[in-house]
């Protein structure tokens, strides 16, 4: 696709969308700061979901408010009503017209950008959609940092509350991290280390 880069670090970010009230994007915007330094600092790029809110909102208004230079990278269905974050820097429109039809797509262009460099999947909050995307992720064998205390999804797969979170726990590639400790966890992950 015309705009990609590839053979680089990549950050997959999934989570809450419309689940995500305006306080929780601000906070979690506000505390994207040390993480969008240590994405330029890996030459890393990121892929979203694209639209103009929850995670999405937050990392592309991180990025422009932090001065960031990482490709932000959004992967939108054509056939869903969305309004694209205007931070991101290239939107890839994919087949499919109900949300959640993107999640295959984000996880197999993150893994043609990579092209062999590491990457790791972030999920912060989310709701069922969520779980097919990170669960795409370990498909690939990408590492999955979860990110506690941020509601739903999250949570639920941090304490293994229910089979299906119980199952994404188990994976050897996740790891449930506080939002204070993101950062460092993803530098060490896109430089290559194994997931603790």
């Amino acid at each position: 696709m015309p705009g990609l880069p590839s053979g680089r670090p990549v950050l997959v970010l999934v989570g809450g969308a419309d689940g995500m009230g305006d306080a929780e994007v601000a906070r979690f915007t506000a505390a994207l700061r040390p993480l969008t330094a240590v994405l330029d600092a890996c030459d890393a790029v990121v892929v979203s979901g694209g639209t103009d809110n929850g995670v999405m909102r937050a990392i592309g208004r991180a990025r422009a408010a932090f001065g960031a230079s990482f490709p932000l990278v959004g992967v939108v269905a054509d056939g869903v009503p969305a309004v694209f974050e205007p931070n991101h820097t290239v939107i890839a429109l994919v087949p499919g017209d109900q949300w959640g039809d993107e999640s295959p797509w984000i996880a197999d262009l993150a893994r043609d950008v990579a092209d062999g460099r590491p990457s790791v999947t972030v999920l912060v909050n989310g709701g069922r959609i969520a779980f097919d995307d990170v669960e795409a992720g370990l498909a690939h064998g990408r590492p999955l940092l979860v990110v506690r205390d941020t509601g739903r999804t999250a949570d639920l797969i941090a304490t293994g509350a229910g089979p299906r979170a119980a199952r994404v726990l188990a994976s050897p590639l996740t790891v449930v991290v506080g939002l204070a400790g993101l950062a460092d966890e993803v530098f060490r992950v896109l430089h290559g280390e194994e997931v603790a």
